[in-house]
């Protein structure tokens, strides 16, 4: 298939590329930079100059393609105080996709986020498909839309799938959250969990996510909803440990209401649990994580190699 993808050099981008490629597909890359352009040209992607800004730009991309994979987020804006109005930009993106996209049953994979979908329990595929319910944190509910509507394109006549990535998808060169946990630790001077650090964040290595967003492209049936999750629930906690060893720190607890203060906008986010199963989308699409898991990951060194890491 010849594959539009947004997003394509970013961190999940620079995965899907080879991924797809190595599969047989030709790619087209979303680019909005020269440094973007560079990084797709040297993957052996086409190059397609634009933005998430320019919906026109969008439509024409997608209609000169086979399938869609959206992977571009806001995430400057979204966790810098606009959550929302980066929900915003991805539902026009989604939209002009849709248009595009209409009446040909071709294949639209967008990414979508699986903390939230459960608070108290291990959320599964089946979970956040209707509106409304608490969400945990600003911004939440307006993406979990963004997905609803995704997933409602099936009506007018296009393959659409959601990948859900868990909050950390991991692996050397990550500088998400579990990389700026690591830059407050050294900060700080103490590598902390919140509370107890007894809640659970689910994980994936960067290049099992990769594969499973090829698989959502070229198998899933219309209207699928897949985890990209290989870890169920890892316990804050033990990640502070292993972060503790890898920088030589201590390791302590973090109140609550002291969160904010000490791990800075990771404070709303780094309390939170949010386990999730993959059980389905194993049995749908045959996925299997066969790369290391968060803790191993971790222990590798990596993410302690220099202050930037």
């Amino acid at each position: 298939m010849r594959v539009f993808v947004t997003g394509a050099s970013g961190w999940i981008g620079s995965a899907v590329v080879p991924e797809l490629i190595g599969a047989g597909h030709q790619v087209v890359g979303l680019a909005r930079s020269d440094a973007s352009a560079a990084a797709l040209d040297a993957a052996g992607a086409e190059v397609y100059r634009g933005s998430l800004e320019d919906p026109d730009a969008l439509r024409s991309a997608a209609e000169a393609s086979d399938g869609v994979v959206h992977l571009a987020f806001k995430h400057d804006i979204a966790f810098s105080g606009d959550f929302q109005g980066a929900a915003d930009a991805d539902r026009a993106a989604i939209e002009a996709f849709g248009d595009a996209l209409a009446g040909s049953g071709r294949p639209f994979v967008i990414a979508s986020g699986t903390m939230g979908l459960a608070p108290g329990r291990v959320a599964t595929e089946r979970d956040g498909l209707s509106s409304g319910g608490e969400v945990p944190f600003e911004g939440a509910g307006a993406r979990l839309a963004n997905a609803q509507l995704t997933l409602s394109l099936a009506s007018r006549g296009v393959r659409p799938s959601v990948v859900r990535l868990p909050p950390t998808v991991h692996g050397d060169g990550d500088k998400g959250f579990i990389a700026s946990v690591v830059g407050v630790a050294r900060d700080k001077g103490v590598s902390g969990y919140v509370g107890d650090g007894s809640n659970r964040w689910p994980a994936v290595a960067r290049l099992d996510a990769a594969r499973l967003f090829r698989l959502a492209l070229e198998q899933a049936p219309a209207g699928s909803v897949l985890h990209a999750v290989a870890d169920e629930g890892v316990p804050i906690r033990d990640v502070a440990e292993v972060i503790g060893r890898g920088l030589d720190l201590p390791v302590a607890a973090v109140a609550v209401e002291d969160a904010s203060e000490h791990f800075g906008w990771l404070g709303g986010l780094l309390g939170l649990d949010g386990p999730a199963s993959s059980a389905l989308t194993r049995e749908l699409l045959g996925w299997r994580p066969t790369h290391p898991g968060l803790l191993e990951d971790l222990g590798k060194g990596h993410y302690f190699d220099s202050p930037s890491a």
